[in-house]
């Protein structure tokens, strides 16, 4: 699978600090798609992200980091300006993200890109690469090239205004960008901010009016709301310890793919997503040394 934009560095808070009063900050591997792309690559996949980062010593890290997870890093593009960074306190419930936004979105659409797309069963993307140009014409080209070649794409929904410029809300272009995937993950804040507060089936109610194919509603220590636009279903949290909510919708999505890749079901797809999501709330940090995809198998009672 392929995983398009946003590696970052992520500054997590060394204690629980709600305002972002601590003093303390280490230094992570972070971006929603790049740490699925780790986290499949563990859990027996063999995935790529296509990023861009500076040609500086945090995008040295992030990309010894790719090379450490035993992955391919041909599609990170270097480029003048700073690695993007996003600073977040540790937490329990939803961290507070402060951004810093450079390189990230300097991602150009390349044949090297246009083929890691073909060659590719998934192609799974975030807010980022659309939220600024150019990276935004870069994904509208991978969208197009994906539908093409009958690749099945993901949409992480991860809106923040704060990563949008300032004259462009962003909710119109997000709600245009619906109908062109198959797989929709919104969290309750995801579509609280889209939408405005509301109840989470009115909210996945309304991915479905906008196009959306199978919508996948994260609720925290509520579980989630799935429906592929006639059936809706809810699914409870596997959790019994949460120690660090970073990263835990990530790992989610990665054991979800996974399944898909592996031919299981969407629905048994999506208790293996899950249970790796319930995995990771035990550790700090957005990457975690997930155990191969079996593991989650067996837990959940094999085929």
């Amino acid at each position: 699978m392929l995983t398009v934009g946003e590696l970052l560095i992520d500054m997590i808070s060394s204690e629980y600090d709600d305002k972002h009063e601590g003093n303390t900050y280490h230094k992570h591997f972070g971006g929603s798609p790049s740490n699925i792309a780790i986290n499949t690559t563990r859990l027996g996949l063999r995935s790529l992200v296509s990023a861009a980062v500076g040609q500086d010593a945090f995008g040295d890290f992030l990309i010894n980091q790719l090379r450490c997870a035993g992955m391919d890093t041909q599609g990170i593009q270097r480029v003048d300006g700073s690695t993007s960074m996003v600073v977040v306190n540790k937490s329990r419930s939803t961290p507070t993200p402060i951004f810093y936004r450079d390189a990230d979105y300097q991602l150009s659409y390349t044949l090297l890109l246009q083929e890691l797309v073909t060659q590719s069963k998934i192609v799974h993307f975030s807010c980022w690469p659309i939220s600024r140009e150019p990276a935004r014409q870069t994904m509208e080209q991978v969208l197009k090239i994906a539908k093409q070649h009958d690749v099945l794409i993901g949409f992480d929904p991860n809106y923040h205004p704060m990563i949008w410029p300032k004259d462009e809300a962003g909710v119109s272009y997000i709600e245009s960008v619906i109908s062109k995937v198959d797989i929709v993950k919104p969290s309750a804040d995801d579509a609280d901010r889209l939408f405005g507060r509301d109840t989470p089936e009115n909210h996945v109610r309304r991915f479905v009016d906008l196009g959306a194919k199978l919508v996948v509603m994260t609720l925290g220590q509520d579980g989630a709301i799935v429906t592929n636009g006639s059936d809706m279903l809810r699914f409870g949290t596997m959790a019994k310890e949460v120690v660090d909510t970073t990263g835990a919708g990530d790992a989610f999505w990665s054991g979800f793919y996974a399944g898909l890749v592996r031919g299981h079901s969407v629905r048994k797809s999506l208790t293996l997503g899950f249970a790796a999501s319930a995995y990771q709330l035990q550790y700090t940090g957005a990457i975690v040394d997930l155990p191969r995809l079996e593991y989650f198998e067996e837990m959940n009672g094999g085929e």
